[in-house]
């Protein structure tokens, strides 16, 4: 595997015309269509795989459920209820709001809206909607999964007084309804993630490029990229306190830069994620490796590790395809970095990414050799699932601790298999002693 310097990675008219374009990228709201249509076209299959005819989800100001955006209710006032019936032709999304809100949802064309007057409760209302369409099973969010668990004990106390024995015992937990439902992204999605991948690897390829071995720290380093999603005009993939996470040293997991000074001979990593139209994040780990000086290449133990890591990431990414178990991907890792004398990985290979750094969805663990491989159904990976997984390779070091070189890709599952998101690190990104 050859090498290149760092500056000869990222041709100038490319880094420039992406700083240019970069703060025009993500401009206006694609968010209500794309709601609209992942209602219309994902939503009725996510219930019938749930197994329920009926979701309701309870919203309110200031402290809304997790779903408020996804379900349309993220300007609920005082208490509302959201409900999506399952119909042969499809959902019919019903909105029991109080007067005021209502009238801007209805222009929204969403939902179907009955109005309510304020201070009046919403129960009888949602009891007679629950009877017109014949439910008889009840999704509600509470759950283990913190997206599916919006209710408060308070919510869930007024909804059992409200609805009664005879509906309560109807209900059942969303959390497989919202994992069916969320984890699969629809082509409009997928395209705006495919844009911020590959902003997201460019610009930590650019911050990499100002380094000075022994003068530029982490946090240094890490400071670049918040400037750049400043200028840009976007969100931290995750809290701002750990995005991005650069570590020239010793493993530390999810964690802060530090004022450690980068020094020739390290391993640098950066994990980052932006997030995009206030909904879409990335997550995205790109390696770099400081020469010593005279030095042109790696040392070939520090070589082994890199092409280790790459070898471990492809064959995970061969692993990936629809009705796949994520365990199979993780096992697939795991085979080659115990044959490539790699300590033992604790972070399972990868995750689904998407609204959320960790998005809900299959993950991409559950492999370790010696083990029983996690077949469960909710393990299978399907069309339109979009990840974040790792290539791995984990040494000690002298002090008792240990590195673990990550390099982080974004894929989508398609038909075929896999498809990256952004083009994938193949090589080390090489800093030169100065």
């Amino acid at each position: 595997m050859r090498f290149l310097p760092l500056l000869l990675l990222i041709p100038l008219a490319c880094a420039t015309e992406a700083a240019t374009q970069s703060p025009r990228l993500f401009t206006g709201d694609p968010w209500p269509e794309i709601r609209q249509d992942r209602i219309n076209t994902l939503l009725p299959g996510a219930m019938d795989r749930a197994g329920v005819d009926a979701w309701l989800t309870l919203c309110r100001e200031n402290n809304n459920d997790p779903l408020a955006r996804h379900v349309g209710c993220e300007n609920a006032g005082g208490t509302a209820a959201f409900l999506f019936f399952r119909t042969p032709d499809g959902v019919d999304p019903v909105a029991v709001s109080p007067a005021g809100e209502a009238t801007s949802l209805a222009e929204l064309g969403t939902h179907r809206v009955i109005q309510i007057e304020r201070g009046t409760g919403i129960w009888g209302h949602v009891a007679g909607q629950l009877e017109t369409y014949g439910v008889e099973r009840l999704a509600i969010n509470s759950g283990s999964r913190a997206a599916a668990d919006g209710l408060s004990m308070v919510q869930f106390t007024a909804l059992s007084r409200g609805l009664g024995e005879d509906w309560m015992a109807r209900t059942e937990s969303s959390e497989t309804l919202v994992t069916e439902w969320l984890s699969v992204k629809t082509p409009a999605e997928i395209e705006i993630m495919r844009r911020a991948a590959d902003l997201t690897a460019l610009w930590e390829e650019e911050a990499y490029a100002t380094v000075i071995p022994g003068v530029t720290t982490d946090l240094d380093l890490a400071r670049v990229l918040e400037e750049k999603m400043a200028t840009a005009g976007v969100g931290d993939g995750w809290s701002p306190a750990q995005n991005p996470a650069v570590n020239s040293g010793k493993d530390r997991g999810h964690s802060h830069p530090t004022e450690r000074v980068i020094q020739t001979g390290d391993f640098i990593q950066t994990d980052f994620g932006i997030k995009v139209h206030d909904m879409w994040v990335t997550d995205i780990q790109r390696f770099a490796y400081v020469l010593a000086p005279g030095e042109t290449a790696p040392p070939a133990d520090a070589q082994h590790k890199w092409d280790t890591a790459v070898r471990g990431s492809r064959a995970a990414f061969e692993a990936m395809r629809p009705g796949a178990f994520g365990s199979e991907v993780d096992r697939a890792q795991r085979e080659i970095l115990d044959e490539a004398g790699s300590l033992p990985v604790m972070w399972g290979t990868g995750h689904p990414v998407g609204y959320w750094a960790h998005d809900v969805g299959p993950r991409l663990g559950g492999g370790n050799l010696g083990r029983e491989l996690n077949r469960s159904a909710d393990q299978r990976l399907k069309l339109g699932m979009t990840f974040a997984y790792d290539g791995f390779f984990s040494w000690p070091l002298s002090d008792s601790t240990t590195k673990t070189i990550s390099v982080e890709e974004m894929v989508v599952i398609t038909e075929s298999g896999a498809e990256f998101l952004t083009p994938p690190q193949d090589e080390l990104i090489l800093i030169p002693s100065r």
